[in-house]
């Protein structure tokens, strides 16, 4: 299959394509502000990128939109390429002077300034730990520079990122997981919700931290969310079905 130039970007959106696929813009794909005169072109996703007019796929996936004018394709990755401004579950490796060093799954470390955590000063140092677990974000990710996360947000507060208090268990899925459990309507989630209430902290590198009441039932969430890269719809309900009745 050669690449192909197709006409219209929406017409495409729900089809499998490959590294290659152009589109080029048109009058029906340029989306007008109301409160500016000046078009805005389609965002890119990840799997996709802009040269010209054109939109190039650069990931074989399913084409997706989210209104009004944003797409990417959504495919079965696990390697992760960090983005700035992305929230991710990293785990503390090293630490050098004032500096943590944090595997966030990708090709390099990042670092972590210990003064990146929300009251954080140098006679108040956070209590950061090798091997633990942070919840952060990057606000330095590009291929030119070490990546750098912190633990605040623009404000100075936490906002629900930091170390990960005790407990819990941590699993690997896949990129396109990772989108659909944090789609503003998850059928994946509302299930999870259903069974029995737990802590969900899900971060953009695939990365997934669980934790419920007791350790079964956290081993369960775990097992039903590694599953769920491999099962289809119907079979991911049936699934859910059957715990809920207490079939497994």
């Amino acid at each position: 299959l050669a690449s192909g130039m197709f006409s219209s970007l929406k017409e495409k959106i729900g089809e499998v394509l490959l590294p290659g696929d152009e589109f080029v813009f048109e009058s029906e794909d340029t989306i007008f502000l109301t409160d500016n005169v000046k078009p805005e072109r389609p965002v890119c996703g990840p799997g996709l990128r802009q040269s010209g007019n054109r939109l190039v796929v650069s990931k074989s996936g399913v084409l997706r939109h989210k209104p009004p004018h944003t797409f990417w394709m959504d495919s079965q990755q696990w390697r992760y390429v960090p983005a700035k401004a992305e929230t991710v579950i990293g785990i503390v490796t090293s630490k050098s002077g004032d500096i943590f060093k944090v595997d966030v799954g990708g090709s390099e470390q990042a670092s972590l300034s210990y003064l990146a955590f929300e009251g954080a000063t140098k006679r108040n140092r956070p209590n950061v730990q090798v091997g633990d677990l942070v919840f952060a974000q990057f606000t330095v990710a590009n291929k030119d520079m070490e990546p750098e996360l912190v633990c605040i947000d623009g404000s100075g507060r936490a906002n629900g990122m930091g170390v990960f208090g005790g407990g819990g268990l941590l699993l690997k899925v896949s990129l396109g997981l990772v989108r659909r459990l944090l789609a503003p309507q998850s059928d994946i989630r509302s299930d999870l919700e259903q069974l029995f209430p737990c802590e969900l902290v899900v971060g953009m590198n695939g990365r997934i931290w669980v934790r419920a009441s007791t350790i079964q039932q956290t081993l369960i969430i775990s097992n039903l969310l590694q599953s769920c890269d491999t099962l289809t719809a119907p079979q991911r309900r049936e699934q859910f079905r059957k715990l809920q009745k207490g079939g497994l």
